[in-house]
């Protein structure tokens, strides 16, 4: 799974979740012209700039907590997906199987307002 942004952390990713957000209804257009960009799902996900591509839109939220960092990354080319990595200071393996099921109860604290949301492809699954 690509990093989109740039991250505060410098950990590697060591697991993942891909989420499916609900389809959007279409903007309603008042005047013609092509539609706004479309707005965040999440009020907590902020500006993260691409630097080799300034015209990408790419949204992101960090959390740290106690071993890991948990972020949330949203992209306005694939509206449809948010993404949750963990990033840890572990180099060659992948997160310990006893803080995976922290990491998912984390990333469901943080989408709490949008509901349960199916998950589209996880590394690992709990």
């Amino acid at each position: 799974m690509p990093s989109l942004g740039v991250s505060r952390s410098r950990w590697p990713v060591v697991a993942w979740i891909r989420l499916k957000l609900p389809p959007r209804p279409a903007p309603l257009l008042l005047m013609p012209g092509p539609p706004p960009p479309p707005e965040p799902p999440l009020d907590i996900l902020e500006a993260n700039p691409v630097p080799t591509d300034p015209r990408k839109r790419v949204f992101a939220y960090e959390e740290d907590h106690e071993h890991w960092v948990v972020r949330l990354v949203w992209d306005t080319d694939d509206p449809e997906v948010l993404e949750a990595e963990c990033r840890a200071p572990i180099y060659g393996s992948r997160l310990p199987h006893e803080e995976v099921p922290k990491f998912w109860a984390a990333v469901k604290a943080l989408i709490a307002p949008l509901g349960p949301l199916p998950v589209d492809g996880a590394d690992p699954r709990p």
